[in-house]
């Protein structure tokens, strides 16, 4: 079994609004499903992604109270968004600019050139031309001209103490790859470049890779606003979902079992550092109780949390969207 790329990431925000209209007005992405955290019905959970909400173009937010994020190892510490050419890279150089958008100049990452930029709360990012060319799917409405606009997840960037322990998981249990090693700059609160190793799963070009960075010196990082809650791995049918299942069952991997989310079902399990790992469904998708024109446009709520929308609607914050 092979799983197919990335699904979705999940990362923490503690102001819904600022974090809408970052990813919406500066990024361009679309708003495709504002619903609840389904574990916490007082925290909004907001996906973003392309124009027809492609799994693998996912950006997803909870809303909680907390402060920042303390940056160190056993956590991902990057997310990386394709572009379709070289020219969109120097385009969104010069709008990060024009915007006051906190970022490097492009610099190359184990062979690629990469521009690494934050939210307002840090959430880290870095832009990443796909060298396959690959076409995304635009959004009529977005402030990003459609040829520039972000085409999906690739490479995530984790950093671990230990990667030999990771190792096994990835190559034996998740069927990864190994790709190539290369050397990064210094992660935070280190002085010396790091080993990165690459795993690739199916596909081409970097929406099919998982980079490893080993960093035994630096402390734990502690979870916060503008950092990664979970990565979420794509499985294309829901046969091929239980079949994962399966395999963790049989390798002794603790899990949550399958979980129905309702647009997808969801499988949890930790790397032996404590990153949090999901396997995710393509379908049913999000268009499966709102109509692909007006996605993201209301609350939405799955049907086993519908009888209690008066009350959740009570207890969140409005979000323009508009």
């Amino acid at each position: 079994m092979q799983l197919t790329g990335f699904h979705h990431l999940t990362a923490v925000t503690a102001n819904a609004a600022r974090n809408h209209d970052f990813h919406t007005r500066v990024l361009g992405l679309r708003l495709v499903k504002k619903t609840v955290n389904q574990d916490d019905v007082s925290a909004y959970h907001l996906f973003y992604a392309d124009g027809v909400a492609s799994p693998g173009s996912d950006l997803t937010f909870f809303e909680w109270p907390v402060g920042r994020e303390r940056r160190g190892t056993n956590s991902i510490v990057a997310t990386g968004l394709r572009l379709a050419s070289a020219e969109s890279l120097a385009w969104w150089e010069q709008r990060f600019r024009e915007l006051k958008v906190n970022h490097n100049p492009p610099a190359e990452e184990g062979g690629r050139l990469v521009l690494a930029f934050e939210d307002p709360e840090g959430q880290r990012y870095r832009l990443v031309v796909d060298e396959t060319g690959r076409a995304g799917h635009p959004w009529e409405r977005s402030a990003v001209p459609a040829e520039h606009q972000i085409v999906g997840l690739g490479p995530i960037t984790l950093s671990v103490p230990d990667a030999d322990a990771l190792e096994p998981v990835l190559t034996q249990v998740m069927n990864l790859r190994v790709g190539k090693r290369y050397l990064a700059p210094p992660g935070a609160g280190a002085t010396a470049p790091c080993e990165v190793r690459a795993y690739r799963m199916a596909g081409e070009g970097p929406e099919g890779e998982l980079h490893v960075r080993c960093e035994p010196d630096l402390t734990p990082a502690r979870a916060g606003a503008g950092g990664v809650h979970h990565v979420a791995f794509r499985t294309p049918t829901a046969g091929a979902h239980e079949g994962w299942a399966r395999i963790l069952r049989e390798r002794g991997v603790p899990n949550s079992g399958v979980v129905d989310r309702f647009y997808f079902r969801s499988l949890y399990f930790r790397e032996p550092n404590g990153i949090l790992f999901e396997i995710a469904t393509d379908g049913p998708g999000f268009s499966v109780d709102e109509p692909m024109a007006t996605l993201g446009e209301r609350l939405a709520l799955p049907p086993f949390l519908e009888p209690k929308r008066a009350l959740i609607e009570r207890g969140l914050k409005p979000l323009v969207t508009g």
